[in-house]
């Protein structure tokens, strides 16, 4: 069984999120909290209202899902009181078109945590790649991202 179907078993479409409601952006999207802890986020995006010309999940909203779990890692592992995420780049490839709701499962390793969490202490600032996939309610991908993000002091 891949990663990616395990992770609709985990998450199948039945299970219950919570609109983000932070930035009203993400709120209209109706990007969804399934689950957040120190290292890891799975968000859901949901079909409609997020659909294009087509009948398929808008690039736009794929693009949505990829970039906000950096932020949401952030505020999981570090002090926001004294350091904010950024994102630099992101990089987005479409794999096959999106015709339900979308997950991405986002990690951060403890080691990682740990490096950038030194990285913002001694200089004020740390880089970290995130690289994801993006599934869709059967499991398959429809997009893998790569983006830089990172931590700056206030």
């Amino acid at each position: 069984m891949s990663t990616s179907e395990t992770l609709t078993q985990e998450f199948p479409p039945t299970t219950p999120g919570h609109v983000m409601t932070t930035y009203p952006f993400i709120e209209r999207a109706g990007l969804e909290l399934l689950h957040a802890e120190r290292g890891r986020v799975v968000l859901r995006l949901p079909f409609a209202p997020n659909t294009n010309h087509v009948g398929t999940v808008y690039a736009g909203a794929l693009f949505t899902v990829a970039e906000v779990p950096g932020g949401a890692l952030f505020l999981g592992a570090f002090d926001v009181s004294r350091f904010y995420p950024i994102v630099g780049d992101l990089a987005i490839r479409f794999r096959k078109p999106a015709t339900t709701s979308v997950l991405v499962d986002a990690r951060m390793s403890d080691d990682e945590i740990g490096r950038v969490t030194s990285d913002l202490e001694a200089a004020g600032k740390a880089k970290w790649v995130l690289s994801q996939e993006i599934v869709d309610e059967r499991g398959a991908v429809v997009a893998t991202t790569e983006a830089t993000y990172f931590g700056l002091s206030y």
